[in-house]
């Protein structure tokens, strides 16, 4: 049996639509992966009763056929699906690299980011690495086609996850078909700052940086309390606050000292509006941990 854990992720940042991504420290998947003649699924946790066991139409199942490694694969959800977290990402992550293990294959774990990738399509219908890639790679991830770029950045973070649920698809649908010239300029100054800020392990630069005036608006209106939540969040310290993926998680950057009163505001700005959610104190942490022979 091979174990694999594989972290919670927020994809876009603000400002990086369908290419940054940062692999979180908490919540977190755990595959469990055994040989097998035939593909078989079952799925524990968080959500998981929202989640199809049919490996045609499960993340892992895709991720299975791709590698040619039939097997008995257990799901332990640590993250809730359609969350905005990379749940379908941190599972297609896991067994990639479980199963990688499990035969052999010896792909390397920038090999295995675009096999994880058709995984995480069997839910969005469309192949995206910004959650794979961090959730394999660790860290903050610049995704540009099959390439991926990764910095070991240090910075704290908060990610709010309201009990609504929106899907990746719905939450295409609202994307913008088109900017403006002075869109596109403010979104590229703001994604080379939160770059900047990345790779000086600077949280204020981050901040700036994850403000978006394109995707995260359309997106922010799917969102129950939004605007109060953030709002919150920046009143308690938030050095910059957008929506986590597809949502409806909300990600705030923020220096260590003020994450506990930055959650509990965030919290409590949901309530406002009616709404229950849990805050995880977290920073941008490793990919996915390997654990064999268990």
């Amino acid at each position: 049996m091979i174990t694999v854990r594989a972290p919670a992720t927020s994809a876009n940042l603000g400002s990086g639509f369908d290419v940054f991504g940062a692999a979180l420290d908490r919540p977190a998947d755990v595959v469990r992966v055994e040989k097998a003649d035939r593909t078989t699924i079952d799925v524990t946790g968080y959500g998981s009763e929202f989640i199809p066991e049919d490996p045609e139409n499960n993340t892992v199942g895709a991720v299975a056929e791709a590698l040619d490694a039939p097997a008995h694969i257990r799901i332990d959800k640590g993250i809730r699906p359609s969350s905005g977290l990379g749940s379908s990402g941190a599972s297609a992550a896991a067994a990639a690299l479980a199963l990688n293990e499990l035969y052999d294959r010896g792909l390397t774990r920038e090999e295995l980011v675009p096999i994880a990738g058709k995984g995480e399509a069997t839910v969005s219908g469309e192949v995206h690495l910004d959650n794979v890639a961090p959730a394999l790679l660790g860290g903050f991830t610049v995704a540009t086609g099959r390439d991926v770029t990764t910095v070991d950045a240090d910075i704290p973070l908060v990610a709010c996850l309201p009990e609504i649920a929106i899907s990746t698809r719905d939450a295409r649908d609202v994307v913008p078909a088109g900017a403006t010239m002075e869109q596109l300029v403010y979104t590229v100054g703001r994604a080379a700052t939160l770059t900047t800020g990345m790779c000086r392990n600077d949280p204020r630069l981050v901040g700036k940086g994850m403000h978006d005036r394109l995707v995260t608006p359309a997106r922010a209106d799917l969102i129950s309390g939004y605007d109060e939540v953030r709002e919150a969040a920046l009143d308690a310290g938030a050095t910059g606050v957008t929506v986590s993926g597809a949502g409806p998680g909300v990600l705030a950057a923020c220096y260590p000292e003020d994450r506990r009163s930055i959650a509990a505001a965030m919290v409590e700005g949901f309530a406002e509006v009616g709404v229950d959610s849990r805050a995880y104190q977290t920073e941008i942490g490793r990919g996915a941990t390997l654990y064999p022979d268990t």
